[in-house]
């Protein structure tokens, strides 16, 4: 009995030992199997990995091309500073993170709202700096202490800079944080635009440093490293490194710029000068301006509030998204369109009795007592508003809107700059598209007649005023506008020109311009802009105009004392130099200053100084053209080339 139990229970631990013998051949040939699977089949994928976590690829950011001008001032740069920086996802609890990190380096409360309004933008993986430019005591204190902070890094960062701090800004622009929105933009771009973009933080904003961004940009380089079991770089493996920006050169004159912002002075309005004969700008002014430093490390609210909400709009780009009526400047466009249409003749006389009547509705001009009789020529040398009531009334609308179309009035320029806008060349299509009352979207026979005079629904940009008296200077031959004037290969030094093609005839008739540009002429020899002009050693053609702000009745006056400041009529100048063989058009508006005569005229007479006679205002005769004072011949003057520069404000 006993020996029987005993063979049952030797038989069970057999059964037992052979189960576990199997489940275990099964275990190892289920390791066996994992292994061969492992280490053969996925055996490149799985080194590769490894290699990946051995080793990371840094992006190089390349460093961003210079910006100068036409002489090659350098109008934006960049230095390298260390920064403080804070990744949110990796920082434990911010309060308590940036209360300690204030006690190793001064966080001011300044940066401390930057930095929110930062985090606010950005992804909680992003890394944020909280200070900027640190001194190497700073660097070396937070060194020693690094180990309590994980996730804020000390980077070493490249910073843009303009060094002429407000001037030109609104042509050059800024760079900044690369936004959310922009972020989610690129998603757009193809991988080989992605990729170069691997590690930059900012990009252009603004100017030229927006047009022209992936020209600036440079192409970003790889760093392979080998990294530690912690992340941390142990050596470097292989290095392609970055190409910097190419250099843009611009068309703009510095120098001519800052001076003619220099004249605005506290004053609103803005400036566009064009060499006729190729497009190039030479002044592209915006008055006030701004300090686009401000920008770069993320501006902070107050400054934001400041600029954002001033009365005085200086992020408005006036020259290049201002638009305004164009007055008495549009004369000497409507007299060549009436030649070109054939509705009058040069030597037609009409009689001027300071007013004229349509509709039992009397349009007044600006002189009570009536100009008498006057022809083609002197309806623009006196500025006759009763001879382009008639004109347009005898045009019409549509044919004007035709007619003014290719000069570029109320059309985009083309410019190579973001954000023109188009402004209103207005005709009967337009008011129908424009407005949704039956009423409203009527053309009225009276709308016209304003028309003539560069008032009514008229709304152009300087740079359209501008670019149109440049193509009228120019016997009808239309250049694009541009303020690029050539790239530079940072490495090569090779410079490329900016392809900017072949100007386009307006098929104008030489005789028909030839009247008109002799009439403006005869503005600043016998007409309103004579006292400016009186004793200049060149020739010029120009046209003044006054352009209403708000609307004034036709039985009421005009007394701009009697009127708050922002409601006073605009001053207008457009103008060309020499009168032989233009090298130089421009218009410009000085905003609520009155009669352009007295306020913009003189600033056109020291821009043709200072480009044809080197000639460069005194800063008694800057000071009085600020004020309006400045009617008359130009003072005393210095020679461009003795003028400090840049100026020691500015160093």
């Amino acid at each position: 009995m006993e020996l029987r139990n005993l063979e049952q229970q030797l038989a069970q631990f057999r059964s037992r030992v052979w189960a576990a013998g199997l489940f275990a051949a099964f275990c190892f040939s289920l390791v066996l199997a994992r292994m061969f699977y492992l280490q053969v089949i996925r055996h490149e994928d799985l080194l590769e990995q490894a290699e990946s976590n051995r080793i990371a690829v840094l992006p190089v950011v390349p460093h961003r091309g210079l910006i100068t001008d036409r002489n090659g001032v350098v109008l934006a740069n960049n230095y390298s500073a260390y920064t403080l920086e804070i990744t949110p996802s990796k920082a434990g609890k911010l309060d308590e993170v940036l209360a300690e990190l204030g006690k190793i380096v001064e966080i001011t409360p300044r940066d401390l709202r930057r930095f929110k309004r930062l985090s606010e933008e950005s992804r909680r993986f992003d890394s944020i700096p909280i200070r900027t430019r640190l001194s190497d005591e700073e660097i070396a204190r937070f060194a020693a202490q690094r180990y309590r902070f994980p996730g804020v890094e000390i980077q070493a960062r490249l910073f843009r800079h303009y060094p002429l701090g407000e001037t030109a800004s609104h042509v050059i622009g800024y760079i900044g944080r690369i936004s959310a929105r922009e972020k989610t933009q690129m998603e757009d771009w193809t991988d080989e635009e992605i990729a170069n973009y691997r590690g930059t933080e900012y990009i252009g904003k603004l100017g030229v440093e927006q047009s022209y961004e992936q020209v600036l940009h440079g192409l970003t380089g790889f760093q392979r490293v080998e990294t530690s079991a912690g992340g941390h770089a142990v050596r470097k493996l292989a290095d392609s490194p970055a190409t910097p920006g190419n250099t843009v050169r611009l068309t703009i004159d510095i120098k001519l710029q800052k001076m003619v912002e220099d004249l605005f002075g506290d004053r609103r309005g803005a400036l566009v000068a064009i060499d006729p004969r190729n497009g190039e700008l030479l002044a592209f002014v915006s008055k006030p301006t701004f300090d686009p430093n401000l920008f770069v490390e993320g501006i902070d609210v107050e400054n934001w509030k400041a600029l954002n909400e001033s009365i005085d709009k200086p992020l408005l780009n006036r020259a290049l998204r201002g638009t305004y009526p164009p007055g008495s400047t549009y004369k000497p466009f409507m007299a060549l369109a009436a030649l070109s249409l054939g509705k009058r003749k040069p030597e037609t006389v009409i009689n001027d009795p300071g007013y004229w009547e349509f509709g039992g509705h009397r349009f007044r001009s600006h002189d009570a007592g009536g100009l008498g009789a006057v022809n083609m020529r002197r309806s623009i040398v006196v500025s006759s508003n009763v001879y382009y009531y008639m004109l347009a009334n005898d045009l019409g609308v549509d044919a004007i809107h035709d007619f003014m179309e290719p000069f570029g009035f109320g059309q985009i320029t083309g410019i190579d700059l973001r954000g023109e806008v188009r402004g209103v060349l207005p005709n009967q299509e337009w008011k129908r598209n424009t407005y949704k009352r039956p009423e409203q979207r009527k053309w009225y026979a009276g709308e016209t007649i304003s028309l003539g005079i560069g008032q009514g629904y008229n709304s152009f940009t300087m740079l359209q005023l501008a670019h149109a008296t440049a193509t009228l200077a120019n016997g009808g031959i239309k250049h694009k506008p541009h303020v690029l004037l050539a790239t530079q290969d940072v490495v090569t030094r090779a410079e490329t020109p900016a392809q900017v093609g072949s100007g386009q005839s307006l098929g104008l008739k030489p005789e028909h311009v030839a009247v008109v540009l002799n009439a403006m002429e005869g503005v600043t020899t016998e007409g309103t802009g004579t006292r400016v002009f009186a004793g200049a050693p060149y020739r010029s053609g120009g046209k003044t105009g006054t352009a209403q702000a708000v609307t004034i009745g036709q039985k009421d006056k005009y007394n701009a004392a009697r009127m708050a400041e922002r409601q006073r009529d605009h001053a207008l100048y457009s103008a060309f130099a020499p009168a032989d063989k233009p090298q130089v058009a421009l218009a410009v508006i000085v905003e609520n200053a009155g009669f352009g005569a007295a306020s913009a005229a003189p600033i056109a007479r020291r821009v043709f100084d200072y480009l044809l006679q080197g000639r460069y205002p005194s800063e008694d005769d800057i000071r009085a053209t600020r004020l309006g004072q400045s009617a008359g011949p130009i003072g005393p003057f210095r020679s461009a080339s003795e003028v400090e520069w840049p100026p020691a404000a500015l160093r």
